[in-house]
């Protein structure tokens, strides 16, 4: 009776956990960004610690290292994206225009494709009386930011939020990691460790593996395809490196992208052609036998379909709050179901595997090819 009371207690205290956190949803996103940031600094400040750097002090230096990669984002990165952005808007009509007359009839000619451009006039016509609002994209996102007062000044109080908590939170980690290991059952301490454990390893390999990798390949990219001459190069390139989430997806989307954006500026050109493939090459020999060895290397990831499908579902129950535990819940599910399997296996529901024979020796077979069993004669 005491059993059950106490296994009804924890399905409450549960229930009353999850139901608290459904109606905080709107207020939990700066705690959840903080919460991954600190997660992904805790390495590097735990490696300065190596070097008899204080906690406090490793966390400011971390501090101020991304607050140098932010500002460099925000005074160079940025706005080369939104020109871009821009310039790949103002194009479109004339790119629309270069599909009807130039790449439709080639194909037509060459392979026999027919191909109905008249739906393409309407798309050009959208986008030709839509370019003068464009001229100024950052004017145009401030009026839509401020349109609403008190949302602009709820969405400056989360991001002026994120830096303070995830400074305490990065100070505090290893504290707040052992007090929570003190909380834990006695009896069942080892095996909720060794739980954590494999999910640690799962994140880590994703998100300080993955992460890197598909940054550093957006990098390359983006220099290679700049290099080239390619006036929408960084957009491709960081696209690129995105969806390199997906093995070979981001180089067939990336080279695609860059080969039609070379040939609707350049022309048939070989040389920039070539070095469109050339640049690609390179990255996918980078990340096999660099990139992806270095950063992740053996260690247990999670599937793409099953990231793809994580942020998708997040993003569709919880917003963007789900977007940012998607990650965290399907690196939880991935282990428990393993472990679940493993029980499964062990359980007298899946039972035993039948035992494989002996192998039969070459003799045996002969044996019995050629000097078969006499056939019953009542038969």
């Amino acid at each position: 009776m005491a059993q059950n009371l106490k296994s009804w207690l924890l399905l409450a205290a549960l229930g009353l956990g999850l139901l608290t956190f459904y109606q905080l949803l709107p207020i939990l996103s700066p705690f959840l960004v903080s919460i991954l940031l600190s997660y992904m600094g805790d390495p590097i400040v735990d490696f300065l610690e190596r070097y008899n750097i204080s906690r406090t002090w490793g966390v400011i230096l971390v501090f101020v290292l991304l607050s140098v990669i932010m500002l460099v984002l925000l005074l160079v990165l940025v706005p080369m994206i939104g020109r871009q952005l821009v310039s790949l808007y103002e194009l479109t009509p004339q790119l629309i225009d270069w599909l009807q007359h130039t790449a439709l009839p080639w194909m037509q000619a060459q392979l026999g494709v027919s191909a109905d451009a008249s739906s393409l006039n309407k798309v050009k016509q959208l986008f030709t009386e839509n370019i003068g609002k464009t001229t100024d994209l950052a004017q145009l996102l401030i009026s839509q930011v401020t349109a609403s007062g008190l949302a602009f000044l709820g969405w400056l109080a989360n991001l002026l939020l994120i830096p303070v908590v995830t400074f305490y939170l990065l100070r505090d980690w290893d504290i707040l990691v052992a007090k929570v290991r003190v909380l834990l059952p006695r009896q069942r301490e080892a095996v909720i460790v060794q739980l954590m454990g494999e999910c640690h390893e799962v994140l880590g390999a994703f998100m300080r593996g993955q992460l890197l990798v598909m940054l550093a390949l957006g990098i390359v990219y983006a220099v290679g395809l700049m290099m080239l001459g390619l006036e929408l190069g960084l957009l491709i390139g960081l696209l690129a490196g995105l969806a390199s989430l997906v093995p070979y997806l981001g180089f067939a989307v990336g080279i695609t992208a860059a080969l039609v954006a070379g040939l609707f500026q350049f022309g048939v050109d070989p040389y920039v052609l070539l070095g469109i493939i050339a640049v690609f090459t390179l990255g996918q020999l980078l990340e096999s036998m660099l990139l992806t060895p270095l950063l992740v290397g053996d260690r247990i990831g999670l599937h793409p379909v099953a990231v793809i499908f994580a942020i998708l579902a997040g993003g569709q129950l919880f917003g963007f709050t789900g977007i940012l535990l998607a990650l965290p819940v399907a690196a939880v599910i991935m282990v428990l179901l393993r472990h679940l399997y493993q029980l499964y296996t062990k359980s007298n529901m899946y039972g035993q595997p039948h035992k494989m024979s002996a192998p039969i020796s070459p003799d045996q077979v002969e044996q019995t090819t050629v000097c078969p069993q006499p056939i019953n004669e009542s038969i």
